[in-house]
């Protein structure tokens, strides 16, 4: 069973940065990152196949986040910069122990997930 815990979100003007971090307990082949607005859909930000890297982002934040993870902490981070009003939201960690790059940003892919940490960006 896989465990994951998010933080690192607050309150930020934009055009600033926050680094998001997600600890994980247990073996993972790909993870992500999702964002969710009240009354939206969940949104895939970034995701991460870990044997290679691979790594796939939404184009609203493609050049200002990057997903990464230190396997030697089992820690997955979003790094956020430039950050802008419309991606306030809260920010989850996603995991799976299968997937296909085409479906790094896919919410189907994961059956794991954090509880949340929410980033709110003023402008």
């Amino acid at each position: 069973q896989v465990q994951l815990a998010e933080s690192g979100g607050g309150s930020v003007q934009a055009g600033g940065s926050l680094r998001l971090s997600c600890e994980v307990s247990g073996e993972t082949y790909c993870m992500a990152w999702f964002r969710q607005v009240p009354g939206r859909e969940r949104e895939g930000v970034a995701g991460i196949r870990e044997r290679d890297r691979l790594a796939l982002y939404a184009d609203s934040v493609k050049g200002r986040f990057l997903i990464s993870k230190d396997n030697s902490k089992n820690i997955l981070y979003l790094q956020m910069d430039i950050l802008r009003a419309e991606d306030t939201a809260m920010y989850y960690c996603a995991a799976a122990d299968w997937c296909r790059a085409s479906e790094l940003r896919q919410e189907a892919t994961y059956p794991y997930w954090g509880q949340g940490t929410q980033v709110n960006v003023s402008s």
